[in-house]
Order: C-alpha cells, then structure tokens, then sequence
C-alpha cells in the first residue's frame, strides 16, 4: 500500500485512513518513527507492555468487590 501525506508548516501530517487502519490507531495514539538504512522511516504504533493496561482502573459501577459481593449483586440483580 502506498499512500502520500502533504507536511503542513508547523511539520504536521495527516496519516491517510487506509493507514491508520492498517496500523490499529485511534485519536490519542502515539506513532513511533525510526530510520532505517538510507532514506526508509519505519512508522509503528506505541503500544503499552501490556495490552490490558487501558484499560487498568475501569470498574463496574454498583457492583461489590469480590465474590459474594457480586453473588449477592446478582441475586438481588434477578430479584431474589
């Protein structure tokens, strides 16, 4: 796939949408450049070590900690 991007004056890029598909990004994700041998610049996506930490620390409102916690959420929940 080969796609062009015009630098904008404060050395700004649009990435074409064919291309942050290919690489998984959304809207607040970083972009690693490298270089390589010569002229090539590798392009790819900043990801965390571990692909569960976006989401560390979303919790599920309403629902107790532990187990009888959510046995007793689920109880109630079906109205027993």
């Amino acid at each position: 796939m080969k796609k062009t991007a015009k630098l904008t004056s404060k050395g700004q890029i649009t990435v074409p949408h064919e291309i942050r598909r290919a690489l998984g990004v959304q809207p607040g994700d970083k972009l690693v450049f490298e270089k390589k041998d010569g002229n090539v610049i590798q392009v790819t996506p900043e990801r965390a070590r571990d692909p569960f930490e976006k989401f560390r620390g979303i919790e599920n409102p309403g629902i107790p900690k532990g187990r009888k916690g959510v046995i007793r959420w689920m109880r109630k929940m079906r109205g027993h």
